[in-house]
């Protein structure tokens, strides 16, 4: 009986030592491959529009019965679909970047892809905080901005044209003064 619990010791043992060299190995390959990427100048994917391009033209009617053309005025245009699971979650850091700026509502265009008949349940938050409207799946917005993916957001710059974008509204430079 004693060989038998040694023997368990030493295979635990063992375990308890690969599991942490493998912890390590993550650790280091992680650290690697954002030096990598660094290196190669890689940066986060486009979500849309490159950086000075102007959207196409547009029309927008909102949830509350206004009717925009085009992008002027607007600061920041923000694209959610109903399907997009990770859209909720970012819904509360776009708020706190439009609050942290002092962007109001009325610069702010959120934009739902989706069915106007089962809106999200985050819309009503976003209308509050901007301009909200909601259109199908390949609206004029979403083609005007050539949007790739689902979150995005767009920071515009005083001629309307696209100044910085991405998925995560919390990677978005300050904005300009308009």
């Amino acid at each position: 009986m004693p060989i038998l619990t040694a023997a368990v010791v030493v295979v635990g043992g063992l375990c308890l030592l690969d599991l942490l060299l493998t912890f390590g190995v993550i650790r280091r390959l992680r650290e690697h491959t954002s030096m990598l990427t660094a290196a190669r100048g890689q940066t986060e994917p486009t979500v849309g529009l490159p950086v000075g391009k102007l959207p196409g033209a547009f029309t927008a009617l909102t949830i509350s019965g206004e009717v925009m053309t085009g992008t002027a005025g607007l600061r920041v245009v923000a694209f959610f679909s109903s399907w997009c699971s990770a859209c909720p979650e970012r819904v509360p850091p776009f708020v706190e970047y439009l609050s942290r700026h002092r962007i109001g509502r009325d610069s702010v265009l959120a934009v739902v892809a989706g069915d106007a008949s089962t809106p999200p349940p985050y819309l009503d938050r976003l209308a509050e905080v901007a301009q909200a409207c909601v259109e199908p799946n390949d609206g004029e917005i979403t083609k005007a901005f050539e949007v790739t993916g689902f979150p995005a957001f767009c920071l515009l710059d005083a001629d309307g044209a696209v100044a910085a974008s991405g998925y995560d509204p919390a990677a978005l430079p300050e904005p300009v003064t308009v």
